[in-house]
């Protein structure tokens, strides 16, 4: 069972204040695990603004990608890639944390104090890793938040061909259960690339009216113990 930290000291304030036209809603706060967790469970994430010596900015997107668990698209090749790989879960998150937040890739945003609250947030049991391992290599992987019935994704790396949605697959598929239709997985932003696997946007409001069942849900097995899926 994740272990509850203690409550953060800050408020994110009401959704109805948030601008309408914004995904940016507030500015400053910290990144303690009780931080963190307050912001998931009102539809909120932090992100760096990129400047060194800036406070935090928390995002809740106007229009808000997420993946409904009866709409991955899995095509033919990908299907195959998926046999060729082994799916397994928080076996290697400081190495998934640290492929995604490779300086070398672009538009990298994982600085140095994101992935020790998140390292943090593992500790306690709320962050996860789904890696794609192949001939006893990591070469895939995601990580994100599970609170109740949300997988707030954070982000993705691949090392080989398909890897990163070969741990999508793995993702899915392992929250598909007898709740699968009360769980979300946030993945903040749509792409065309992520459209293509099944994302939807919501609107804010409809998101956040969504968010109180998701989170009474039990979070899945999945993520009960470090497993081989």
């Amino acid at each position: 069972m994740p272990v509850e930290p203690p409550p953060s000291a800050w408020s994110f304030g009401e959704a109805a204040a948030f601008d309408a036209d914004d995904d940016l809603v507030a500015i400053g706060a910290d990144l303690e695990p009780g931080t963190l967790l307050a912001a998931y469970r009102r539809g909120l994430f932090p992100m760096p603004s990129g400047t060194p010596g800036d406070p935090m900015y928390w995002f809740s997107p106007v229009r808000r990608g997420v993946l409904p668990l009866d709409r991955l698209v899995v095509s033919r090749s990908l299907r195959r890639s998926c046999r060729d790989h082994e799916i397994r879960v928080d076996t290697a998150f400081e190495e998934v944390v640290d492929a995604c937040a490779d300086p070398s890739r672009d538009s990298g945003w994982i600085d140095a104090d994101i992935r020790a609250a998140y390292l943090r947030l593992h500790e306690l049991g709320w962050a996860h890793s789904v890696e794609a391992w192949r001939d006893g290599r990591l070469v895939g992987g995601l990580y994100g938040v599970a609170v109740g019935g949300l997988f707030a994704g954070e982000s993705m790396f691949h090392r080989e061909r398909d890897a990163s949605k070969v741990a999508l697959v793995g993702l899915v598929e392992g929250l598909r259960d007898d709740r699968a239709a009360d769980r979300i997985v946030d993945v903040q932003w749509s792409t065309p690339h992520l459209a293509s696997l099944g994302v939807v946007e919501l609107s804010r409001a409809a998101y956040l009216r969504r968010l109180p069942v998701t989170l009474a849900v039990k979070t899945a097995a999945l993520f009960d113990a470090s497993t081989d899926a």
